[in-house]
């Protein structure tokens, strides 16, 4: 009697392991189901962290009537944070692998961060960069690191690309050791010169060959890091209006103020997912000033914030500023970030005259109300619902119109 063949082992249905070290390979730009991963949230959660400490030296700036040097040290530390953000984010929808490598370069590159903004108070108060810079340093190396990697990797003009991508990084981390040696009245000259040189840094990396980064995968990441700028900034606001309820009792006061906020932090995040922005994400040049403008939105979206405290500290007397500053530092960059919003994206899903105008409009009125006192928060935060009101409604109306014209239904 023979005996019958030994059965293959059963399947369990568990995926194959994956090895720990795997090529750092470009992903599909079509990949299915493409989403953030938690190491992308984690990322996303530390680099607040930095954005926190640029608005409450911002806050501190302001309160103490010195707004155009915190605006200019804002601006450039906020232009650090965001860049590297960036250069993360669209690195990683292009080569996440998601292997042991990928993940403790990630992570070094959280510890630069968390250095970056251990720097900004330095920063603002003695203009001094060294330790900010030193910051930039981990993260940049652990970025060349990456593209170097991708480098290893690719072929032909692939591999041109990553090389590009990482000896631009090298090239202006050396140019941003300006910020440490040069005197203090040539930084902001030399600011300006390189953030000219990183933002051309893409454009000509990927001037022959784009990288696959992902639209739907980009355009969950910037809207999951706006969200998390608007939570940072709706915690600050909180914790100021708390601080001056227990510290000068004058909940009367602070009432406006937080209404005010709430209403305008609701409505900008209603006003920046009204419409699906990666449908404007098909090609290189439209990706580059989506990309890019997003440094207003994210820096005006947390200087609400900031703006939101210096009202608070002007309204219990802590801040040697006039009502009005301490107003317009909540109605300006309201204003500039629905500016931003509608340019950037909004204006591509707007049908007609009356559509395009909300939100331009909404701003324009939002800076009338930096002139109604201690009303101009709460003002500020009413026109800001009724324009997402306007917009729902004009929306239906429409939507409503061409179902009519469908069906062939008479129209009023």
């Amino acid at each position: 009697m023979t005996s019958s063949p030994t059965p293959p082992p059963a399947s369990s249905g568990a995926p194959a392991p994956r090895r720990p070290l795997r090529r750092l390979t470009a992903r599909g730009r079509d990949e299915a189901h493409r989403v953030a991963s938690p190491l992308e949230l984690f990322f996303d959660l530390c680099f607040v962290v930095a954005v926190a400490q640029a608005g409450l030296q911002l806050v501190h700036a302001v309160a103490e009537a010195h707004p155009g040097e915190g605006i200019l040290n804002y601006a450039m530390v906020f232009f650090a944070i965001w860049w590297a953000w960036m250069n993360f984010t669209w690195f990683a929808s292009a080569y996440d692998n998601d292997d042991a490598l990928y993940r403790v370069v990630t992570l070094v590159q959280i510890a630069g961060v968390l250095v970056l903004a251990a720097g900004i108070s330095r920063a603002f108060a003695d203009h001094d960069y060294l330790v900010v810079w030193l910051g930039y340093v981990v993260m940049r190396l652990a970025m060349a690191t990456q593209w170097l990697r991708a480098a290893r990797s690719a072929r032909g003009a692939e591999r041109t690309t990553a090389l590009r991508y990482a000896g631009g990084v090298l090239l202006c981390q050396v140019g941003w050791l300006g910020l440490v040696l040069l005197p203090e009245p040539a930084r902001p000259w030399l600011f300006l010169v390189m953030v000219a040189a990183e933002l051309c840094v893409p454009v000509y990396a990927e001037k022959d060959r784009p990288t696959t980064w992902h639209p739907h995968h980009i355009a969950e990441r910037y809207g999951l890091f706006t969200i998390i700028v608007l939570g940072e900034t709706i915690a600050a606001a909180t914790v100021a209006v708390k601080s001056g309820v227990e510290e000068n009792d004058a909940l009367g006061a602070l009432l406006p103020i937080a209404a005010g906020g709430l209403l305008i932090v609701f409505s900008a995040w209603w006003i920046y997912f009204a419409v699906p922005v990666h449908g404007r994400l098909r090609s290189n040049r439209q990706a580059f000033v989506w990309g890019y403008g997003h440094y207003l939105i994210f820096a005006s979206a947390a200087a609400i914030g900031a703006g939101l405290e210096v009202a608070v500290e002007q309204a219990v007397d802590e801040a040697h500023i006039s009502t009005l500053a301490a107003s317009a530092a909540v109605t300006l960059p309201t204003a500039l970030f629905l500016l931003t919003v509608w340019a950037l994206h909004a204006r591509h899903f707007k049908v007609g005259t009356a559509q395009q105008l909300v939100l331009p409009t909404t701003a324009l009125l939002v800076i009338c109300c930096t002139f109604l006192g201690d009303r101009a928060v709460l003002a500020a935060g009413v026109v800001s619902a009724l324009a997402v009101a306007a917009g729902g409604t004009l929306t239906a109306r429409l939507a409503a119109r061409a179902r009519r014209g469908r069906t062939g239904a008479p129209t009023a």
